[in-house]
């Protein structure tokens, strides 16, 4: 697999001498106006140093889970005046690789994924020693703080699976395979583990090859063909949902497939009847609300979460909601 190092800077176009809109002396809506027409304008939305913000995920190719991410963390950058840096690489020692080169940059702030938390802590220590303020999100809320973060921003992994559990004992399924699509992801291994806790029925996991989709609906259909008792399958990311029902039809299942994170096919799934739920997590916010958090430990030496994550998720999301995410799928926020 090709593998994407380059840095993406986000360039913002015109002046940026706005003032920061709540000092503004003409106030309230007048400033509120100003503020959204430099927002759209592509301006910043205040005047504080044009500070550089590393971002690296663990994220492979074409995962429209990080588009949202990035998405959110670009839009904040604009806002706040930020050179974002945008890289991403699946494998644990090029990520943490891609920190140092953050590192030797000598950015004002890096927001980091854990994935492999083992195979990161060492680039997080020497961004703590170089005194660059760490946020990490989406993955490794139980080893943040431990490595010097200065909070994390994500769903808690156990309770998301507990959540699915819960919601398959109210669809009165009794036999869920979970699909796990990455060997070695902490949080897949505790989402599988928080639906075992709260189900009624019983749970297998079942390790697929996350790079290749024809690998991956191969094996689910194996799977269902062999176990016709199987009612649930349970995939860990939006992009393998669809799969997931192409692999039900071609093993002539009637098995409910569900999945976690959201994007627009699936939005479409749980309108149609293809999905059974979904468990959104919020990708845009995690993207957004990490930019939006080192700039203000940068500028006002503000901190959230008093020690513990910032929780965006999980949300349950059934055909009812469908139709009123319909909107923000399409233009790529939710």
């Amino acid at each position: 697999m090709a593998r994407f190092r380059t840095w993406v800077g986000i360039a913002v176009a015109g002046a940026l001498s706005l003032s920061l809109a709540g000092c503004s002396s003409t106030g309230g809506k007048r400033a509120e106006d100003a503020r959204k027409a430099a927002a759209a304008q592509g301006k910043a939305a205040v005047n504080t140093p044009r500070w550089t913000f590393a971002m690296i995920t663990h994220s492979g190719d074409g995962d429209t889970f990080w588009d949202i991410v990035q998405s959110g963390a670009e839009q904040a950058a604009v806002k706040d005046n930020i050179n974002f840096l945008y890289s991403h690489d699946d494998e644990a020692q090029q990520q943490a690789q891609l920190v140092d080169a953050a590192v030797d940059k000598k950015v004002d702030g890096i927001i980091v994924t854990l994935a492999k938390p083992d195979a990161m802590k060492a680039a997080v220590a020497r961004a703590r020693k170089a005194g660059i303020p760490v946020i990490t999100v989406n993955s490794g809320s139980a080893e943040s703080k431990e490595f010097g973060a200065l909070t994390h921003i994500g769903q808690d992994e156990t309770i998301a699976g507990e959540a699915v559990g819960e919601q398959l004992n109210e669809r009165k399924r009794k036999k869920a395979v979970c699909v796990l699509h990455e060997q070695g992801n902490v949080g897949h291994e505790q989402r599988c583990d928080g639906v075992e806790k709260t189900f009624d029925g019983t749970v297998q996991r079942l390790y697929v090859n996350g790079t290749s989709m024809p690998d991956v609906q191969s094996a689910i259909e194996a799977k269902l063909q062999t176990d016709k008792s199987i009612d649930a399958v349970v995939t860990l990311g939006a992009p393998y949902a669809d799969t997931a029902v192409k692999a039900r039809q071609g093993a002539n299942s009637d098995a409910e497939i569900d999945t976690f994170d959201l994007n627009a096919k699936v939005a479409a799934g749980l309108k149609d009847g293809t999905l059974g739920f979904a468990v959104d997590q919020q990708p845009y916010l995690q993207g957004y609300q990490a930019v939006d958090l080192l700039w203000l430990y940068k500028y006002n030496a503000d901190v959230l979460g008093g020690g513990r994550p910032v929780l965006t998720g999980p949300q349950i999301i059934t055909k009812d909601q469908a139709d009123a995410l319909a909107d923000f799928t399409k233009r790529g926020t939710r």
